[in-house]
């Protein structure tokens, strides 16, 4: 099968000068003989906490551990119940299950997607311990809103495609009591392999996460915490990390101006598009929506249009889902949105061209369709 004429995403684009920094990091640790919990980790957790606007940051092996650990400091399992959202790929579902604890599905706004502070607010009781919030797609969740709705509820925020989103001076992260990152490599910051990391202002809170992705370990061999793991950010990729950070918001605005060439070449077409306009919004994935996606997928796939659905299935109607938890009821706007959603390719290295061909296509399919 011959390559896209457009794919989905490219990370083989690396601008050369970062290629250079990111050789020289990986160098760097050859020549250090030291792999784990070295200054690379803490050089990238100093500067990632600093970007951040937190006091800490906890790397960790990846995303879907950052969200396990934080419930776990949290002191949240059996016989507790975490709120969060059906619509997110599963990530936050496979965490608070892993803790032993209830995920509680609330629904989500119509037009961002994310978690609706109404639907929460309508579905909290004194049993929810936690909330995960979701900034989906780069979009960031209504923090104040469901903070408010939250109550005594400790708010996490899932932050693992809104690497250096900002609203009102805060950036993602630094929002609720612990941030959870991704740095899978397809992220805004993304790592050449698993990598994660976790932020908090509060100092206990950072000292239980440390503990707990290092075993449990109080000193070496002594484990005092219960429920520790190893989930260790290695040294590589921490300087990988490290030598890229310092694009995230050059980066993150290329992924604007790619969707503001969406917006102008596919406004008055049978979609709905995202508002990306503001630092609220880091376009991790460009997200339409229309009736009639299948086949809009299956046009762009045979244009040579690289496409995907993120994501397919609702967390509750998913097999190891139901065979946990029995059926669940289904959620309005997330019943709605799921059929509909399709990604188009947008990341930093897409070109102008690109991106038009890609909006040519898909104008030409859903007239195609319209005749």
């Amino acid at each position: 099968m011959s390559p896209p004429n457009v794919p989905l995403i490219d990370l083989s684009r690396l601008e050369p000068a970062v290629a250079q920094a990111v050789a020289a990091g990986i160098e760097r640790v050859r020549d250090s003989g030291r792999y784990l919990m070295g200054d690379e980790l803490a050089a990238f957790e100093a500067a990632f906490a600093s970007l951040c606007g937190t006091s800490h940051c906890i790397g960790v092996a990846n995303g879907t551990d950052a969200l396990e650990l934080a419930l776990r400091a949290l002191g949240c399992g059996p016989g507790d119940k975490v709120a969060t959202v059906a619509n997110a790929g599963m990530y936050a579902t496979v965490a608070i299950l892993a803790v032993g604890a209830t995920p509680l599905y609330v629904d989500i706004d119509a037009d961002t997607m994310t978690m609706s502070a109404v639907a929460l607010r309508n579905t909290i009781s004194p049993a929810v311990k936690a909330v995960v919030a979701t900034h989906l797609y780069g979009r960031l969740a209504d923090m104040e809103a469901l903070a408010a709705a939250a109550g005594d509820a400790a708010l996490v925020e899932d932050c693992a495609q809104a690497h250096g989103a900002i609203c009102a001076d805060v950036r993602a992260g630094a929002f609720g009591a612990i941030g959870c990152f991704s740095f899978y490599p397809t992220k805004n910051l993304g790592a050449m392999g698993d990598a994660g990391a976790l932020t908090t202002n509060d100092p206990d809170l950072a000292a239980a996460l440390r503990a707990l992705r290092h075993y449990g370990w109080s000193d070496r061999f002594v484990a005092e915490r219960a429920g520790g793991r190893n989930s260790r950010l290695d040294e590589i990729q921490a300087a990988v990390l490290s030598a890229k950070l310092p694009y995230l918001d050059a980066w993150n605005a290329r992924r604007r101006q790619i969707a503001e060439i969406y917006r102008r070449e596919l406004s008055g077409l049978d979609l709905s598009l995202p508002e990306t306009e503001g630092d609220d919004h880091v376009v991790h994935l460009y997200v339409i929506r229309t009736p009639d996606r299948d086949a809009l997928a299956k046009q762009l796939t045979a244009a040579g249009i690289g496409c995907a659905v993120h994501y397919p299935i609702a967390d509750y109607h998913q097999t190891a889902v139901i065979s946990t938890l029995g059926k669940l009821a289904p959620l309005a706007e997330v019943e709605q949105a799921v059929p509909e959603i399709l990604t188009l390719p947008c990341h930093p290295w897409m070109t102008d061209e690109e991106t038009t061909l890609v909006a040519d296509t898909v104008r030409t399919a859903l007239r195609a369709g319209d005749s």
